[in-house]
């Protein structure tokens, strides 16, 4: 798995050899990046990766020039290939690793993210309630956005915590963007 484009563009990323992590193709991971691009500015961004795995969402923004990055993963043998991959890319300071639980993060967010990449198993039993999760924290900045990757039957709720503004299937993988209930920057396409 190489990095798409920016700073870092064709660095291999690694990750476990098993099938414990499912990183973000290629393309979807272009795809989100593709219909942000033009709504972040890179360079003010605050992104969270939720379930890291490899980082590669994280590092794809932060090779589009993101301020700052904080990945999130509760495996510690995960996460050692996500500092080494980290580490190779020689990005100075404008990152943190926490080795925890994604809801236990959440609960001690101190400041919000303009991007929160969320990439949960597909068999985790809280996947139905993450919006809420993530909204009911106040993690996500007032013109930011939540991308969840999740499988193709898995549908969320309306609520009047989030808007979901935007709904894209790759294959059996939907991408899923939520913005606070205020914002009106990302529209469905017709």
């Amino acid at each position: 798995m190489r990095v798409i484009a920016g700073t870092f563009k064709g660095r291999v990323l690694h990750t476990v050899n098993d099938h414990s992590v499912r990183p973000a193709t290629g393309k979807t991971r272009g795809a989100i990046i593709n219909i942000l691009q033009n709504r972040i500015t890179w360079n003010n961004a605050r992104v969270l990766d939720l379930f890291a795995g490899s980082g590669s969402l994280g590092i794809e923004a932060l090779s589009r020039g993101a301020q700052y990055a904080v990945f999130v993963e509760n495996s510690r043998r995960v996460t050692e290939f996500l500092k080494q991959n980290i580490e190779q890319l020689h990005v100075n300071g404008a990152y943190a690793v926490e080795i925890t639980d994604a809801e236990m993060f959440l609960k001690r967010i101190a400041k919000p993210f303009n991007v929160i990449f969320a990439d949960p198993p597909y068999a985790w039993e809280q996947l139905p309630q993450l919006p809420t999760l993530v909204f009911e924290s106040g993690a996500v900045a007032n013109d930011g956005y939540l991308i969840i990757e999740h499988p193709e039957k898995m549908k969320f709720q309306p609520s009047p915590l989030w808007l979901t503004t935007l709904v894209r299937k790759y294959g059996n993988t939907v991408l899923t963007f939520f913005q606070p209930p205020s914002s009106t920057q990302l529209t469905e396409e017709k």
